[in-house]
């Protein structure tokens, strides 16, 4: 056998296969190259802190109006809800589901996908990369929100001795609940942006299953109805972030803390298998 017969057998680096953290820094670049992505998201953290500042302002104002039995009950409820204003978190979580949303669909609408699987035949290792980034921006994203929520109400609170601490019962788990429910309903996006192709069908569908459905549906009507609706993202975290929930909101058939956590889980883990399995199974 000759050097040059061997040269012609030996792989080269242009064959190798691509490594996963070169996907990962390849979808990295995607991710932040996305308008939505450098606009929306410091944009959506300015807008929750905001409104958690002008709720914890307005309640620091009218604490010397409030009766005694209004001050105990919102010594119950109103910090965390002045933290984790349902009002900014209902626009994050719809922003977030936005941008998982276009991490597919961006790709298919203006034919970069072709060119992607092209360079690397690899589908289910370019989708998981691509859930990776998300999950970790998205993560980043919802843990500097909440703390900074979280820090910035009970500093406006604490002298009118409204305010609770990290170290409370239930608070710590609040907390972790506002950061980990962006990541999962940015996963939910990307799952229906797999399904549909479409921006517009995917962010309608995942609107309606995070922020619809859960104002639709009767929950005190039958146990086994209760039990489905508890298990949707946006419940299972408002279940999470209430700390006296038998106190504050008590219903039928109430929800447990390890389930929701597992709804959570049960959504990402979903989410990210079927993005998986639709793009690699569908052509381009």
């Amino acid at each position: 056998m000759t050097a040059g017969t061997e040269l012609t057998r030996r792989p080269t680096r242009a064959d190798a296969p691509a490594r996963f953290r070169d996907l990962l820094a390849a979808e990295w670049i995607k991710l932040w190259s996305l308008r939505s992505t450098r606009w929306t998201l410091p944009l959506v953290f300015l807008f929750v802190v905001g409104v958690s500042v002008n709720a914890s302002l307005a309640d620091h104002r009218n604490w010397p109006t409030y009766p005694e039995e209004r001050r105990e009950m919102f010594r119950l409820y109103g910090p965390v809800r002045d933290a984790f204003p349902e009002a900014g978190y209902l626009l994050l979580i719809l922003a977030s589901a936005t941008v998982g949303a276009l991490t597919i669909v961006g790709e298919y609408q203006s034919g970069l996908i072709r060119a992607t699987f092209a360079a690397v035949p690899a589908r289910r290792a370019v989708v998981a990369a691509k859930a990776a980034v998300l999950t970790g921006v998205m993560l980043g994203l919802g843990t500097l929100t909440a703390a900074t929520s979280f820090w910035v109400s009970q500093a406006i609170l604490a002298d009118r001795g409204a305010s609770w601490s990290i170290g409370e019962p239930g608070v710590l788990r609040a907390v972790v609940a506002s950061a980990v429910v962006v990541p999962v309903c940015a996963l939910v996006g990307m799952g229906m942006g797999a399904l549909t192709r479409h921006a517009a069908a995917a962010v309608f569908a995942a609107t309606t299953v995070l922020l619809l459905l859960p104002m639709v549906v009767d929950r005190d009507e039958h146990r086994w109805i209760a039990e489905l609706y508890d298990t949707l993202p946006v419940v299972a975290w408002l279940r999470l972030i209430e700390v006296h929930p038998d106190i504050v909101n008590p219903v039928p058939y109430p929800a447990t803390v390890a389930g929701s956590w597992l709804a959570l889980a049960a959504w990402s883990l979903v989410a990210a298998l079927a993005a998986v399995t639709l793009v690699h199974r569908r052509d381009p």
